[in-house]
Parts: C-alpha cells; sequence; structure tokens
C-alpha cells in the first residue's frame, strides 16, 4: 500500500537562472516529508510553469531564484497561474532575496519568502500549512 502524500507541489526556477542545487534540495525534503514533488528544471518561463501546475494538478508552487530577478519574475509567475486559473494556489518563493524585498514580494502575493539558511523543516511546515489551507479553501 502506497503511503498516503500530504501534496502535489511544483518547484519552478523561472528566468535565465542555471544554479539549482537549493531547488533540488528544498524538492527532496519536501518528498522525504510525504509530499509529491514535481520539479520543472532550470531555465523556465513563467508561462511554462503555469502550464505545468495545471498539468500537475499542484496544491502548491515553489519558485528559486539567485539571478536577482525576483522582484520581476516572481510577479510573472503569479501573472501567469492567474491566467491559466490558478491564481489562488499558494506561491512560496526561495533564493538570494533582499530583506527590503521581501515585503514587497509578501504584498503582491508570494505567501512565504525562503532565504540562505532558513531551515529546511522551516520550509516543510510552510509547505504543509499551505497546501492545507489551499485544500480547504478549494475543498480539495
Amino acid at each position: 500500500m502506497q503511503p498516503v502524500r500530504k501534496g502535489r507541489i511544483l518547484i519552478g526556477k523561472p528566468g535565465l537562472d542555471g544554479h539549482d542545487r537549493g531547488a533540488k534540495v528544498v524538492a527532496r525534503a519536501l518528498s522525504d516529508a510525504g509530499f509529491e514533488v514535481i520539479y520543472t528544471g532550470i531555465r523556465r518561463t513563467p508561462e511554462e510553469i503555469a502550464a505545468a501546475a495545471v498539468q500537475e494538478d499542484v496544491d502548491a508552487v515553489g519558485i528559486s531564484l539567485l539571478s536577482g530577478a525576483h522582484n520581476v519574475l516572481f510577479p510573472a509567475v503569479l501573472k501567469a497561474l492567474a491566467a491559466v486559473g490558478l491564481g489562488s494556489v499558494p506561491v512560496l518563493g526561495g533564493g538570494v532575496i533582499p530583506d527590503e524585498d521581501i515585503p514587497g514580494l509578501k504584498a503582491l502575493g508570494i505567501r512565504e519568502i525562503f532565504t540562505p539558511g532558513t531551515p529546511l523543516s522551516a520550509v516543510t511546515e510552510a509547505f504543509e500549512r499551505a497546501v492545507t489551507e489551499y485544500r480547504q479553501s478549494e475543498g480539495r
């Protein structure tokens, strides 16, 4: 008998950022915590991430960025998700993001922002809360 999965999470790397070690570490931690994780790979457009989220019927999206383009690409992912009818799916972000940029990203709709050094337990707990709340709000 297969264990019950906590939810489906898509991990995406938007833009030209070619560094994905952190995204892979988070994906593994989420998988170890009981989530089904889909990793899109590097250099994806916001529209590709949104299309994958639809195709995979995800409960949350995690996006990771180290290139410094978070103020452009994170909102673009939110916009792309809304365009395909997934505007209510929780989006959590991570990467090298200056503290002063975090409130603005959260105000736009990024649920949580994780910076280097965030304990993996805090990341998995945030995804657990996000997925639980999303499923309850969507009647899933």
